[in-house]
Formats: C-alpha cells, structure tokens, sequence
C-alpha cells in the first residue's frame, strides 16, 4: 500500500520508539541531564528536535543550541552563553565574565524550570560554561555527542544510544524521498531494496541517496548501483561523494564554497555573492533538493558529514596546498603566505589569525593569484582582538596588489594604509573593521561599483573619509562607526539620495555634523546610527525607519509625529542634550483602540541620563519601554505617569481583543513611581497582598475564559538587588455549589536589565499580566488572591543568605470575561497548577 507521506513528517520516519525511549528518560525525577550518542549523520539532532518541540511548552524557558563544537570554533564562550541566558530569561542579557555570570542572573536562572538541548558537544568544558546545574528545579537538559566519554565526564545520568534504522524503517525514509511516499514502487522495489543496504541504517545517507534518485528513471538507478558496486562495501562518506560527482561544475562550486566560507550564513548574503561569481546562481535549490543542503530558508547549513566530504574534495585537488583551489587550514595558509606560493589555481582564502605568528606582507603577495574571488581573514570571538590585532604587518608599504576578481574581502586589522591596489568593479563586501587603513580606493564619480552591497569600516580610527559612492546604487550597509580620530566625514552628503537600497547607515563616534534632508528619500532604510556625534538637529528621517539612535548628540528639541515616523521601533537618546521631546502622535486625534494601526511596533524610548529635558509629551501606544533614568530636570511627571499607565492597559486591552494568549511577548510588565491604583482600571482592591472576590455568572450559553491583570504598589526602598525580584501570585478559584478549588500559580521576573546600576527609591506601581492569567471558566464563583515579591540577598561570595521580602502596600485586580471562539481558542487552557 502506497500511502502519501509529507515532506514535513520524513524526518519522523523510524524514530518513534527512540523518542519514547528518550521520553521516558526525561519523565524520571532523578534525570537532568540526558544524553544522546551516537555516530555522524545517525540522526541525534533530528531526534531532540522533535522532542524539544513536543514538551517545549512545559517549561518556563527554553533553548536549542545547534552546532555547540563548531559555534565554540567560531564565536567565543561568552557570546554562546549570551544567547543562552537571553533566550531562557526572555530578555536581552550581557555576561563578559569567566564564570557563569553575576550572582544575581544565576539567581533567576535557579527560580525558572528550563528545557535546553545542547547539539553535538565535542568536550565537557563546553557544558561547564553554562552553567547547567544552576538551572531551577524539573529543568530537563538534553546533549547530544559523537563521543560518549564526554557525556561522562559531564556527568550525564542518563546515555541514549541513538540506533541505525532497520531494515523497514530505512525503507520508509528511503522512499519519502526517493518517491515521496512511504513504500516504493513495484517497479524499484528489488533496487530500492538495494540501495537501503548501501545505506546501513544511516538516515543522511538514505536522505542524500532518496533525493539524489527522485524521478530517475531504472535504467539510471541500475547506473547508480554500479557505482557503488565499485567501492565493494560503499562507507557513508562514499555514499555522499557520489552525489557530489552528479552535480555539474556550477553546483560543485557553489557546494565547495559554502563548506569553506559560508556554512551557518545567511543565504540571501551569500546569494549576493556567489552570484557574481557564477551566473544563474539560486544558492541551493538543487543542493537543497539532493539533500546536501538543509532545507532552512534563510540559512545556508549543511551536515558536518557533508562539510568534511567537501574539504576531503579540496585536499584531493593536490598534496601541495599552493596548488588547491580553497585554502582554510592554518598551517597551509601561513605557508603560501609566508613563501609567496600562491598561483591562480587558487580562488579563495580562509585565515584564523589567532592561530600564527607574526608576518610581514609584501605588496605583492597576491598579484599571482588573478583567480582570487574571496579573502576571509578572522578572528574567532572579541577575546582575542588584543593578542591578535597585530598578526599581519605590512611590510614598509602603505598599499598591496589585489586581484580584480575579488567579490568578498572581509580582513579584520587590515595593515595597509589604503586598497588603492584594488579596482573594486567585481566587490560585493567590503569589511576591514579595526584595521589601520586611511582611505579606500582612488576617488573617481565614474567608478563602476555597482556589486557593492556592504561597506563595514568600523574602528578604522585612521580612516579620513569615504571615496564617492555615486555609483553604488546596490549599497545596502555602510558603516563607519567609531572613525572618531582623523576622518574628514562631518556630514551625510546630498548625493545620499542615490543609495536607494542603504539599509543599514552607521556613524556613531563620528565627526558627523549634520543630515542631508535628502536621506527622507531612502525607502528602504531600516537602521540609522549617528550617536556620540556633534549632531545638533533631528534628521529628516524615512517613514520606513525601524530603528534610531542619536544618543549623545546635541540636538535639542524635537518632535515626532505618527505620519513621519510610522514603523519606528527604537528611538535612543540617551544622555544626549535634548530638552523639548514632543510625541504628537495623533494630535487632537483619538488613539486607535485597535491593534493593528500602524504605531503598534514601538517598542523603546531611551532618554536616560538626558539631564536638561524638561518636556516629555505624550508617549507613543503601545511603547515597551521607556528609559527615563537621570532626567533630572523633567517637569510635569505625573502626567507621563498617567500616560504610562495608559499604554500598559492599551496592551492588555489589544491581546483580549486579538483572544492571543500564546502571543510572542505574553508577559506584561510595567513599572513606574507612584503609590495610586487606578479604580477605573483595577475595579478590585485592597490596602493589603491579598484581596477576595465574586466571578460574574456566565449569563451566555457558550464557553468564557477568565482573564486577570493585577496591580501591585510597594516600596523598593529596601530592595537590595531590583534586577532579580520575582513577583508571585498565588489564587484560588471556588466552584460554585460546592464544587471545590483548585489553585494556581503566576510568576514575573523583575524584566529589569541586571547591568542597570540605578537605584530605585520610593514606592512604585507594577502592573502584571501573563498567559498564566487566563484559565477557562468551569462555573466559579469566587477568586482569591495573595500576593508576594521575593528580595534575594547576597555574601560577597555570591551565595543566597537570606530570604527577604518587599512588602506589597497595596494590590488591584481587573477581571476581563472574554467568551470563548473556536479559532482563537488557546493552547494552554489553564495556567500552571501548584
């Protein structure tokens, strides 16, 4: 029986006994951390994936980490753990230390109960470094690795070996993609048959084999067995380099490309790119189709099996690395280098400049490689800038021959003073961040520069200005942050106006002066950045602009307005000299009650440490965040108090309407001074923590959710660490008729950035809501409420010694009956019982 199998069910083809295996694991009280072993290619990653996706929505926060080996090669350990601890606490966190972090992250991360799986961990210091036995109670941790020592040595309770399919099952996952149903076809049996014994239960290579013979008729399958035939018992990896060999050279090169410099990139980056180099390039699509590539649509990835089947490629073009087409290994860079052994066989270079010592390079030094597409010279992560910087000298000369092929140069630290050596006509990026270059190439208004997508000269501090980019009409990025010390750069020019398709425009820590009107033009800039810059008036800004940051500046007063400014998100002024802030939005307009109007993606306002603003008016809807911190001078506050309060209820207001509890930022949390609890708003109150009251009777024939927001007023005076308090709320809700209770439980996170150094004083007002709020109706009468925030305190070594807690003055509850739709009914009916 041919049954239709659907390319998102493939990947699910013979794990089911396995997933309950591992499932089983997870449900043990004792198991926290769980181990998946097995060899390349066997389907570990597969495996945790479905898993973290089917018991995700258990855990209070949650994280897959892909790729752990090679992201350790590539970014440093904090920047991992940034990402980690960002996603898990639901907020942007900054950890720049050795340990884990400060007490008082470790500290939340211990209160939350967490699903992480960590992917394809190669050494047990990689899984020290975060933290995982900090997490709280319940928190389940799954890591996969090729190597079962290692999950040993991490400590590891429980080990899974992930097993080869079967004979039946490999079948199956051969034909979903061999015929795109689960049996095939009487025809291809007996071959197919074949074919799935080549494999030996490996899922890559039956993917990579299925795909590689879609709709290929017998005659060509028969060719594909004696292929293999010839290799007697074929290895995986053999199995995979056949289906390289059936590419044709544009695909083999776009392949070999992607495995040296791409891999993990974003594809419409590389698109542009390799699209200058090859005509007709689609990056990936046959690749994606013969299963070579995964099948993410912004990512470029591919399984390290594949990676190391491309570089094994790449050393058999020759035993001399001078003779190869791709250089990446250290040792082989460093010696055509170093002995001027490069010729135009080679078309691209990768360099890890932390890993070799000091050399000087002659101007020279590239002119025999006339192939050279792409020169990738890095370092892996911020922690090696320093011991790094000066690894490449140029050798007494101020320029250096490039070859005019070039489509990608990113050389970080670049030594020369100038790429005068360099007709840019062929260049797609351009990225010489840090490096001690002076200017660019030659100045010409008729050079060809139309491939240019990116110019990154970020802390080039030598750097004395841009040359003409009249003919960059494909620039989509230009930044020249931090060229604070002799450039020449004090304005954006007129001739801004023919960058149509800038989308990133980055000057902070310039000269920059002042704003052409004529970047208004620019319909599709997104991002614009001229902090720290003697910039003394508000730029005529795109109504398209997402994000604006003129922290630092001069500029004095402004004034926003909704037709101007409709997509903004961030707007940053912090610690500039603004006095006069207008947000006339809608002017004597009302506010839209609906979500969907157009202001409904702003999301900060940053004027801390702005001490001469003395008017701040009218606060976008919707806004998140409102940095105020330091504003010694504002007037009128209670005002943008109310206003505040205002925006906090629009909120809630929008996601009742929308009946959207699984919303992406399905906790509110708002705090500001003041000791008031609106009776408008919060109909239900008490001068204590805790407070009781009735359930209107459901007068309708159909279904209703509850949903609750509360209002809490409490004095911070004694608060000791304001970035870790948790708000709890404990309620009960009483079944009419002597129905019984049952009990719940909500929890906030202060939402306050732990690297703030502000104290806060006095009592302020927080008003609370989360998806943990809404339960489904079962005929209550009656809801209590108690109300507790916790004040961890802390030793100097970091250890908890007390259990303290801030007083809660006064508490407010608002009870919104919301009946309940078919389309909008919740994922969650309930929230989470004690």
């Amino acid at each position: 029986m041919n049954r239709k199998f659907s390319s998102a069910s493939a990947e699910l083809v013979g794990i089911d006994d396995q997933k309950k295996k591992i499932l089983s694991l997870i449900e043990q009280k004792d198991s926290r951390l769980i181990g998946l072993w097995g060899q390349g290619g066997i389907g570990k990653t597969t495996l945790s994936d479905v898993i973290f996706n089917e018991i995700c929505h258990e855990f209070e926060g949650k994280c897959f980490l892909l790729n752990v080996r090679e992201k350790f090669k590539t970014q440093r350990m904090e920047s991992l753990r940034k990402d980690l601890f960002s996603k898990l606490l639901n907020q942007e966190i900054h950890v720049n230390t050795p340990s884990i972090g400060s007490t008082l992250i470790q500290e939340r991360l211990s209160n939350k109960r967490v699903l992480v799986v960590l992917d394809d961990v190669n050494d047990s210091d990689q899984i020290d470094c975060f933290g995982v036995r900090q997490f709280g109670d319940g928190s389940k941790i799954i890591v996969t690795s090729r190597d079962r020592q290692v999950l040993k040595n991490i400590g590891v309770e429980k080990i899974h070996e992930v097993k080869k399919l079967d004979k039946n099952d490999s079948l199956q996952l051969f034909s979903t993609f061999a015929f795109k149903q689960l049996n095939p076809t009487a025809d291809f049996r007996d071959l197919s048959n074949k074919f799935v014994d080549y494999a030996q239960g490996s899922p890559l290579a039956l993917r990579v084999l299925g795909s590689k013979l879609y709709k290929k008729s017998i005659k060509e399958w028969e060719s594909e067995v004696d292929k293999l035939k010839e290799y007697g018992q074929p290895k995986i990896s053999q199995i995979l380099r056949s289906s390289f060999d059936d590419l044709d050279e544009l695909e083999k090169n776009i392949f070999l490309d992607v495995t040296i410099f791409f891999k993990g990139s974003f594809r419409e980056d590389v698109e542009k790119i390799l699209s200058c180099c090859y005509k007709g390039v689609v990056c990936g699509s046959n690749l994606i189709d013969k299963s070579l590539f995964d099948s993410r649509p912004s990512i470029i990835n591919m399984h390290d099996m594949l990676e190391e089947m491309g570089k094994d490629i790449i050393r058999e073009e020759s035993i001399d690395p001078g003779k190869r087409s791709r250089l990446w290994i250290t040792k082989d860079v460093y010696q055509v280098l170093r002995y001027n052994k490069g010729n135009n066989l080679i078309q691209g270079i990768k360099l890890d400049m932390s890993q070799i010592d000091t050399m000087k390079l002659h101007h020279s030094i590239f002119e025999g490689m006339i192939n050279l597409r792409i020169i990738f010279f890095y370092i892996p992560g911020w922690v090696w800038y320093k011991r790094s910087a000066k690894k490449l000298l140029a050798d007494q000369v101020d320029s250096l021959s490039l070859p005019d092929e070039l489509r990608y140069l990113y050389w970080g630290f670049y030594p020369f003073k100038s790429l005068s050596g360099l007709n840019p006509k062929n260049l797609v990026m351009l990225d010489l961040s840090h490096g001690n270059v002076e200017h660019l190439w030659n100045d010409n208004d008729d050079q060809v520069l139309v491939n240019l997508r990116e110019i990154n000269v970020f802390g080039c501090k030598n750097l004395r200005k841009i040359p003409s980019l009249l003919g960059a009409i494909n620039l989509e990025i230009l930044d020249c942050s931090g060229c604070e010390n002799k450039t020449e750069i004090e304005e954006v020019p007129e001739s801004i106006e023919h960058l149509i398709r800038l989308r990133e425009l980055l000057l902070w820590n310039s000269k920059v002066k002042k704003v052409s009107r004529n970047i208004s033009k620019l319909e599709s800039l997104r991002r614009m950045a001229v902090s720290n810059c003697p910039l003394v008036e508000f730029p005529e800004i795109p109504g398209c602009l997402r994000e604006l940051n003129l922290s630092g500046t001069q500029i004095k007063e402004a004034s926003l307005s909704l037709d101007s400014l409709s997509n903004l998100r961030d707007l940053k002024m912090s610690g500039s000299s603004i006095q006069k802030l207008e947000c006339n939005m809608f002017g004597s307009k009302e506010i839209p009650a609906s979500p969907s109007f157009m202001f409904t993606s702003f999301r900060t306002l940053a004027v801390d440490r702005c001490r001469s603003l003395k008017l701040l008016s009218e606060l976008p809807p919707y806004i998140r965040y409102l940095e105020s911190h330091g504003c010694t001078s504002l007037e009128k506050l209670e005002s943008r108090i109310d206003n505040i309060e205002a925006n906090a209820m629009l909120k809630f207001e929008s996601q009742l309407k929308k009946q959207s509890w699984t919303w992406e930022y399905n906790i509110l949390f708002c705090c500001f001074p003041g000791n008031t609890i609106s009776e408008n708003k919060f109909e239900h109150q008490s001068k204590s923590s805790s407070l009781v009251l009735k359930i209107a009777p459901n007068r309708c024939c159909g279904s209703r959710f509850l949903v609750f927001s509360i209002c809490l007023v409490a004095d911070l005076t004694p608060c000791h660490h304001h970035e870790s308090l948790n708000f709890i709320c404990k309620y009960q809700l009483t079944v009419a008729a002597g129905g019984g209770c049952e009990q719940f439980k909500s929890r906030w996170d202060s939402g306050i950035d732990d690297v703030t150094k502000w104290k806060f004083m006095g009592d302020h007002v927080f008003i609370l809501f989360s998806k943990d709020m809404v339960t489904k109706d079962k005929d209550y009468e009656e809801a209590s409420f108690d109300f507790y925030i916790e004040n961890p305190n802390f030793n100097v070594e970091g250890e908890e010694i007390e259990d303290e807690y801030i007083k809660v003055e006064k508490c407010g509850v608002h009870v919104s009956y919301v009946d309940e739709e078919p389309s909008t009914t919740p994922q969650h009916e309930s929230p989470r019982h004690t």
